[in-house]
């Protein structure tokens, strides 16, 4: 476990946060959210089969396959580690970002393997999110090089700039697309596949790297000085970018950030129940792809909290949590 002394804080003087930041719910707020209850602890992301079933996975390994319509629910696989970002294909496969055992696939009969467990020879550490391209390529993240998942508040504090946007072509190769990213979260493939984008949680901003056009090879950013910390994102039936905010921005950690890391590591030393802890919220964002707000639903986190995990469909957003024992279902207002 990383420990204050090995901590190597990085100085950074986020944005000046916006009013939206401190405000706990939005006009409209978001709709009432039932809970399907899971055998298993931090269903930490969703996603859609093409038939219309909700994937996830928690803790224990486990990746559950959910009806939305009845609750029902069967085992696909037990990963052996701790599954995070999912990604369903067309075939019946999907795409595990296990955060232990790298980027697997679990085929349609339950075979599962390791596509990328090292990168540029070094093991992959902290594979976070996924999404496949039609031609077999993969996008994917990792979340930082110093810090496991358990350990996530730390790379915050550290804002150590180690996470990655990788890419796996047909043949197997891996590159790296961005390196230097502040805790690589989220990513989402833009549907004429000019470019991809993935969420800087420790950065609170969503960067964008371009596949097409004159601005190949190159990126920016698509979003920034979000309200909150911005994690995995999901590509809605509405065209829309779909960004969970499990907690707002810290006034405390904000003002730490650009001060000399000492103050840091004191934070990140003390016990667990004083270290900076997230107000419970009910949060997620929709932008388009020039990087325009077109929903900002809040609302308290009476019944459901640290969102994680969003897609949309159809206007029913399904929600996971890193923290819930269960996945969330609500709707987006009209």
């Amino acid at each position: 476990m990383s420990t204050a002394s090995t901590m190597r804080p990085h100085r950074w003087t986020p944005p000046p946060a916006l009013p939206r930041a401190r405000e706990t719910h939005s006009a409209p707020p978001l709709a009432p959210v039932a809970r399907v209850e899971l055998p298993g602890i931090g269903p930490e992301d969703v996603v859609l089969t093409p038939d219309g079933r909700v994937l996830t996975g928690v803790a224990d390994g486990s990746i559950f396959s959910i009806d939305p319509a009845d609750g029902s629910m069967h085992l696909l696989v037990n990963t052996g580690g701790r599954p995070l970002g999912l990604h369903a294909d067309a075939d019946g496969s999907v795409l595990v970002c296990d955060s232990t055992r790298g980027l697997l696939r679990l085929d349609a009969d339950g075979g599962l393997e390791v596509l990328v467990d090292e990168v540029e020879g070094e093991p992959l550490p902290f594979a976070s999110n996924v999404v496949r391209d039609d031609d077999g390529t993969i996008y994917f993240s990792s979340s930082s090089r110093r810090y496991r998942l358990d350990e996530w508040m730390g790379d915050i504090l550290e804002h150590s700039g180690t996470g990655r946007l990788l890419r796996r072509d047909p043949s197997g190769v891996v590159e790296t697309l961005l390196d230097g990213l502040q805790f690589a979260n989220g990513v989402v493939l833009s549907p004429d596949r000019s470019c991809v984008v993935v969420a800087e949680t420790g950065g609170y901003r969503v960067s964008r790297y371009w596949l097409t056009g004159p601005k190949a090879g190159t990126h920016d950013y698509l979003i920034e000085n979000l309200p909150g910390f911005p994690d995995n994102m999901g590509l809605g039936s509405d065209g829309l970018i779909w960004i969970t905010l499990p907690s707002p921005r810290n006034p405390l950690l904000d003002r730490l950030l650009p001060l000399p890391g000492v103050l840091r590591r004191i934070v990140w030393s003390l016990p667990a129940w004083l270290q900076l802890r997230p107000p419970k919220t009910i949060w997620v964002m929709a932008v388009d792809f020039e990087g325009k707000v077109v929903h900002d639903l809040q609302v308290e986190g009476t019944n459901f909290s640290m969102v994680t995990g969003v897609v949309e469909h159809g206007g029913v957003l399904y929600l996971g949590s890193l923290t819930e024992t269960a996945v969330g279902v609500t709707r987006v207002p009209s």
